[in-house]
């Protein structure tokens, strides 16, 4: 059974390939940034953004790029507000998108059903208008972080130099945030709202176990995502899961072999070397 035959799941792979590269890219700058929370606090602000379209009659997607821009504002205002706890400004946002997540669902108890697809992710609900916004949107993304790499890499590393060699820290702070949220608002139809974090720390994380280099930590991290999501979906397609779940579960399965693999491997060559 050949599944791209199906439009639909065509769609989901399209969409699904963009996602593993933009999550992938991203997650490594906000692993290495310590900033590994910022991604659940956006999707439960893109999460209030699905259930604000919903209630109002606005598409959706555009619901959570929306609520994920303005959050993406918010983190960065509280973070120049609380310098030395900067952390702050993820729980705030998390904790008060979450908040009008749930009261926005309770007022439209009648579309519960339709925010499952954006909770856990959907092969079925990628449409062809979403596959040309996430395009549009995953190439201007792309040709941000090409452009703004030396800066990304200088601020990522040594905040404090930057800053010392002229590099306007607080404005590509502030940029790289909005990408962030646009990542996580482009993510919410395949991965789903409640996941997209893990598919951006996970394979950075297994880059980081694995790589000796930061270029290598991004080809590690985009391979693995990539492999988790088209493997997920098609599992989620023949057994019919939730591809959200599926991805994020092998993407952790590959983690944890990779942790436990190169422990055996240290301690053979303490124990041989």
């Amino acid at each position: 059974m050949n599944i791209l035959s199906y439009d639909f799941m065509q769609r989901a792979f399209a969409a699904g390939i963009i996602t593993a590269l933009l999550a992938s890219v991203m997650g490594v700058f906000i692993v290495l940034r310590r900033m590994s929370l910022v991604g659940d606090s956006l999707s439960h602000a893109a999460l209030a953004g699905v259930a604000g379209g919903m209630l109002f009659g606005i598409y959706p997607f555009y619901g959570a790029l929306i609520f994920s821009g303005v959050a993406a504002v918010l983190i960065e205002f509280i973070r120049s507000a609380f310098k030395k706890y900067s952390e702050v400004a993820l729980a705030v946002v998390m904790s008060g998108g979450m908040g009008l997540a749930v009261v926005l669902i309770s007022l439209g108890k009648s579309f519960n059903a339709d925010l499952m697809s954006y909770l856990f992710g959907s092969l079925v609900a990628v449409s062809y208008q979403d596959i040309m916004i996430i395009s549009i949107l995953g190439f201007f993304i792309i040709v941000s972080v090409v452009l703004l790499y030396r800066e990304l890499f200088s601020i990522t590393f040594d905040e404090e130099f930057a800053v010392v060699s002229g590099i306007p820290v607080k404005r590509i702070n502030f940029y790289f945030t909005l990408l962030t949220a646009l990542v996580v608002a482009i993510s919410v139809r395949i991965v789903g709202a409640l996941l997209i974090s893990a598919l951006m720390v996970i394979p950075a994380a297994v880059g980081l176990q694995l790589a000796k280099s930061f270029k290598s930590t991004f080809v590690i991290a985009i391979s693995v995502a990539l492999f988790s999501v088209i493997t997920g979906l098609y599992i989620s397609f023949v057994f019919d899961l939730a591809p959200g779940g599926t991805i994020v579960l092998i993407a952790s399965a590959i983690l944890m072999i990779v942790i436990c693999l190169k422990g055996v491997f240290n301690r053979w060559m303490q124990k041989n070397f």
